[in-house]
């Protein structure tokens, strides 16, 4: 499974956003609240202020009673010189100034005409306010008209005031909070890049312990987790150390007692047809073991050079078909094997090549029940040899650990290998720049994979991460 990749920022872009959201929604209800309630008190002292100026102008209209056309015309000159304009109803409507004579609303008309005192807005090219009430001792009305464009405009600049405000504090919580969220999540960053460098084996890595906070906690947890794992990576590397040694030391040691055991073997194999019955069967059995004995022996020195790193690689140009031929010929295998591809020469290593193809021949061979066909392509830059069987299959359980050392699948697959085969060939294969892979599922025979860089390991890409191992190919 790839490794999911995250976008860096992503939690640091939301939380500045929740930051934000906050500060813009807290001060937009605070600043539209503050509005509201100012606008609502304003208009309501303006409109108490316009009230008790009509009552009062009212009981000055009372003085010009009875309304005789000049005393008319005297009252509305008097309230007009004032500063005042009204509106005086009677048999007719007299406006002080024209400018400001507004229709008044049958709602407005129908409460003065009921001996109350009634007002109404009025939007236009001017903001007024109408108050109006009856005269006293009159059935004339008289409407005082006030501008409330003063009041208008502080409001809208108010607003104006409110917005831009609101504006700066969601620029300051963007400021703030990116700072806020790039401070807080840094600690998260440096273990990230502290994890990611442990993964690519700087075991060392630490991160850095600032105060007794909860991220200080989390660096020293995160320490002594990481000195955990370098002490028992440490461990598994003295251990597989000393199982390399160990096996060395004993291939050495047995090598040269098993080679007189195979040569006293090979001697007991000439003259078999010599012994008796029984003598002649445990003679044979003797020296079947004694020959896996010795390919046991010659197995396990081979591995430990290739783990102390002393096989060298001879790069010549191989003819890949006649290699194939060459090896199925001197093995005996030409009834059961199959050979095809594209004629095509490549640089290698021809005697690690055979020893490869050859251990992954025998393994099909050995398990395949059927005929084997192994086939030979270029892709590009890139030589693959493909060895197909017919056999039962493997388990998918066994295929991650399929070229671990002495691995061996169910009983109905094992045979007289050391378990050592597909290991050494996978070594053999990384030498020579390339890789090993193997797919495979019960009921549809196996097919191995070997892909060589076709113009000598050194085009070859080191040690790819994938475990070679695949389903149904």
């Amino acid at each position: 499974m790839g490794r999911q990749t995250v976008r860096p920022g992503r939690l640091r872009r939301r939380l500045t956003i929740a930051f934000v959201l906050v500060a813009g929604i807290s001060a937009g209800v605070l600043a539209g609240g503050s509005y509201l309630l100012l606008r609502q008190a304003r208009y309501e002292a303006s409109l108490h202020a316009a009230a008790a100026d009509a009552r009062y102008r009212l009981v000055l209209a009372g003085q010009f009673l009875p309304l005789t056309e000049q005393r008319r015309a005297e009252l509305l000159t008097s309230f007009e010189s004032s500063g005042r304009h009204v509106v005086l109803v009677s048999d007719q409507t007299w406006p002080s100034n024209p400018g400001y004579a507004p229709p008044l609303s049958d709602r407005l008309t129908t409460t003065v005409a009921a001996g109350q005192v009634g007002y109404e807005r009025i939007d236009g090219s001017a903001r007024l306010l109408v108050v109006g009430g009856r005269i006293p001792g009159s059935t004339a009305e008289l409407y005082v008209i006030t501008v409330e464009n003063d009041v208008a405009t502080g409001l809208e600049q108010l607003r104006n005031a409110l917005t831009a405000g609101w504006v700066l504090v969601l620029v300051l919580a963007a400021t703030v909070g990116h700072t806020l969220a790039r401070r807080t999540l840094e600690p998260v960053g440096r273990a990230s890049r502290a994890a990611r460098a442990i993964t690519e084996g700087l075991l060392a890595t630490r991160l850095p312990v600032h105060g007794r906070d909860e991220f200080s906690n989390w660096a020293a947890s995160f320490n002594e987790m990481a000195e955990a794992l370098e002490a028992k990576i440490a461990a598994l590397h003295r251990a597989q150390e000393r199982e390399r040694r160990f096996t060395a030391d004993v291939a050495h040691e047995l090598r040269t007692p098993v080679t007189a055991l195979a040569a006293a073997a090979s001697l007991l194999g000439e003259h078999l047809d010599q012994l008796p019955g029984d003598s002649r069967r445990a003679g044979e059995l003797l020296v079947t073991d004694v020959v896996r004995l010795r390919r046991l022996v010659e197995d396990l020195m081979e591995i430990s050079r290739l783990d102390a790193g002393q096989e060298a690689v001879a790069v010549a140009e191989v003819d890949a078909p006649a290699l194939l031929r060459a090896i199925v010929a001197a093995r005996g295998w030409r009834d059961r094997v199959e050979v095809g591809g594209e004629p095509l020469r490549l640089r290698t290593d021809p005697r690690r090549l055979e020893r490869v193809l050859g251990n992954l021949i025998a393994n099909a061979v050995r398990h395949g029940g059927g005929e084997v066909r192994v086939r030979v392509a270029r892709a590009g830059d890139r030589v693959l040899f493909d060895v197909d069987d017919q056999g039962p299959g493997i388990p998918a359980e066994h295929l991650p650990r399929l070229f671990d050392r002495f691995h061996k699948v169910d009983p109905a697959r094992s045979g007289g290998g050391s378990g050592l085969g597909l290991a050494i060939a996978q070594e053999n294969a990384r030498l020579l720049g390339g890789r090993l892979t193997v797919h495979s599922s019960p009921g549809t025979g196996t097919r191995f994979r070997l892909d060589l860089p076709y113009d000598g390991p050194h085009r070859a890409e080191p040690d790819l991460p994938d475990d070679g191992v695949g389903g149904s190919g």
